[in-house]
């Protein structure tokens, strides 16, 4: 029998009512006066699941309660708004604008769906695209989402692969790049990875208008089992990508690499200390544009790594415990972990006993 997800009405009426009726003014004037802030999804120690919006002093101005865990935020800068999607398998997404003056949004996935915990919104804030599964088909669809229609669902198009994870939008406004993972799961057995020996991960580009795969890359077949999974786009228009090795630990395949339209894929070398140190895994790749640098994150390996955008080369690395959340901030980066800590791009640490920062970090200029 097919395990339930979620009871999806019943959380719109408990968690958005609570964010909303929670937010007192001083709180909404203090989000707006901020130069930059930060989202992030979080788990408190006891147990309770949400979404926080942190100033730059690591103060959290507002949280949105969530059923269960969440992944990554998506933001639309003309409407000011941000999406919190819940981790793979998660069925909710939940809509909620920062300033406090509009009441979230529950976006519930269709039947026989459910989200990755990413999305990313159109150039004019009108739609929103979110990665999802097609569990029964095993395929990777992008599922399609009005947003100035309560987020009403008006279709999807494939991803072109399987087990899709984050999404981008590039520079041109239309072309997206799809991380396709590889990896087949089914909600019947959680997160279950079911084709580990036939993997086969994918960086793709796509028409987010018509749908038409543009470009599809392929790593070697030698290297079947680095899922590709998170990315960013420097200066230059360059997709970054970082992956997640499911083959055996003794392997140590090159775990980050870039892409564009027109160019194959290029896995970043780099010295053994540094990738030995990710641990076969990284969590989340940020870049700081301004700076002209990409940093990934290993939690596992509880480091994170910089990179110059331009050459490829390493030029920081550093150790942070159950790192994973990086956000580009001033000319380095902001970090969050899995023990409560933000660390400012000077390296000061705030910590915060009650919660747990999960894997990913949005700037919000």
């Amino acid at each position: 029998m097919r395990s339930p997800l979620i009871d999806r009405r019943h959380f719109l009426k408990a968690a958005g009512a609570t964010f909303f009726a929670g937010l007192s003014a001083p709180a909404r004037a203090s989000t707006l006066d901020t130069d930059a802030v930060f989202a992030t999804a979080f788990q408190k120690r006891d147990g309770s699941f949400g979404a926080a919006i942190l100033s730059e002093a690591g103060k959290i101005l507002h949280q949105v309660a969530l059923p269960d865990r969440g992944h990554d935020v998506a933001f639309d800068p003309v409407l000011r708004q941000s999406v919190v999607f819940a981790r793979q398998p998660g069925t909710f997404a939940v809509v909620f604008d920062h300033s406090g003056r509009r009441a979230p949004v529950t976006i519930a996935s269709v039947p026989d769906r459910h989200f990755f915990g990413h999305g990313v919104f159109s150039p004019d804030g009108a739609l929103l695209y979110a990665t999802e599964n097609d569990f029964d088909n095993a395929a990777g669809m992008v599922g399609i989402y009005d947003a100035r229609d309560n987020f009403r669902r008006l279709g999807e198009f494939p991803t072109h692969g399987v087990g899709p994870h984050e999404l981008l939008l590039l520079g041109d406004g239309t072309t997206l790049a799809i991380a396709n993972g590889g990896i087949e799961t089914h909600p019947d057995f959680g997160r279950a990875k079911l084709n580990l020996s036939t993997m086969k991960p994918s960086l793709v580009f796509v028409d987010r208008i018509s749908g038409d795969l543009l470009e599809s890359h392929e790593l070697p077949a030698a290297l079947h089992r680095l899922s590709i999974r998170h990315m960013d786009i420097d200066a230059a228009g360059t997709v970054w990508f970082g992956c997640q090795h499911e083959g055996p630990a003794t392997e140590t395949p090159l775990l980050v690499g870039r892409a564009a339209l027109g160019r194959d894929l290029q896995l970043i070398d780099m010295p053994d200390d540094v990738l030995g140190g990710f641990r076969n895994y990284i969590g989340s790749v940020a870049a700081n544009r301004d700076a002209g640098t990409v940093a990934v994150s290993s939690p596992q390996g509880n480091c994170f790594a910089v990179f110059d955008a331009a050459s490829g080369r390493v030029v920081a690395s550093h150790d942070l415990r159950e790192v994973c959340g990086l956000a580009p901030d001033h000319a380095a980066f902001r970090a969050t972990t899995g023990t409560g800590e933000i660390a400012d791009p000077k390296g000061s640490l705030t910590h915060n006993p009650d919660f747990v920062w999960d894997n990913h970090l949005l700037r919000i200029g």
